[in-house]
């Protein structure tokens, strides 16, 4: 293989969802929190749970390329988080384009950095890199339907950053009687949560009423019926192992 052969990184996860649909707190079962750099991207904000993660708060974009050249060196790392992109790419925004005396310039530089993370260091990255970010809802008239979109800017908003990853899910607050519809292995509902009618899961099949939606994963990563499952990244992590470990 030349050195011109982009590689690619099978060990990639999109999370996306709205403000408090459980997108950071389904990082909370991942074993060996040491092993993870959790690049914190929204002012330090804490996480909802306990945990010993490596955790750098990150006040310049470039900063995160930097924490990727220094995992890559750093053998007991085994995941990378970004928390959230969307909240990287408004940085990339506030300290690089924002009183710019060529703010044209810098649009297309603000295209670049994304691609230059995804191409350059995520792909070539061997380490679980889970990627976090909130999404927009509007509704789309002409169609009648609600669309989903990752936020983002610029010429990217055309394509949408989802075209970067193979699979994307949607983080959402599903009430019990629309989940008991869907019933799959990877979806456990306790007493608890049937006690409070709710429960925090990733969609990760399009329904028709989500059609409008950016979910997608590689076909038969998943049974045919499961259209819900248990919010949890370590789950979807250890399934993306178990769909590529023979390629």
């Amino acid at each position: 293989m030349t050195a011109a052969i982009q590689q690619s990184n099978d060990n990639l996860v999109l999370i996306g969802g709205v403000s408090g649909a459980g997108k950071s707190a389904c990082l909370r079962n991942i074993p060996n929190q040491e092993g993870v750099l959790y690049l914190n991207c929204e002012s330090g904000k804490k996480l909802p749970f306990r945990n010993k993660f490596i955790s750098k708060t990150i006040t310049d974009p470039y900063q995160v390329f930097e924490g990727f050249n220094w995992a890559e060196t750093n053998p007991d790392i085994h995941t990378i988080v970004i928390d959230s992109l969307s909240f990287l790419m408004d940085m990339f925004v506030s300290v690089h384009i924002m009183g710019s005396a060529d703010s044209r310039s810098q649009w297309q530089s603000y295209a670049e950095y994304f691609k230059s993370l995804m191409q350059q260091y995520v792909a070539k990255s061997p380490k679980n890199v889970i990627f976090i970010t909130h999404i927009d809802e509007t509704l789309d008239e002409e169609k009648g339907i609600r669309t989903e979109q990752a936020v983002i800017k610029g010429g990217l908003k055309g394509t949408g950053i989802e075209a970067y990853f193979s699979l994307n899910v949607t983080a959402r607050a599903m009430p019990i009687k629309e989940l008991d519809k869907h019933p799959s292995e990877y979806l456990v509902i306790t007493e608890e949560e049937r006690d409070i009618g709710y429960k925090h899961v990733f969609q990760v099949r399009k329904t028709k009423e989500t059609t409008g939606s950016r979910i997608r994963g590689p076909m038969g990563l998943f049974p045919k019926e499961t259209v819900y499952t248990d919010n949890c990244a370590q789950m979807l992590l250890g399934v993306v192992h178990d769909f590529y470990k023979d390629e």
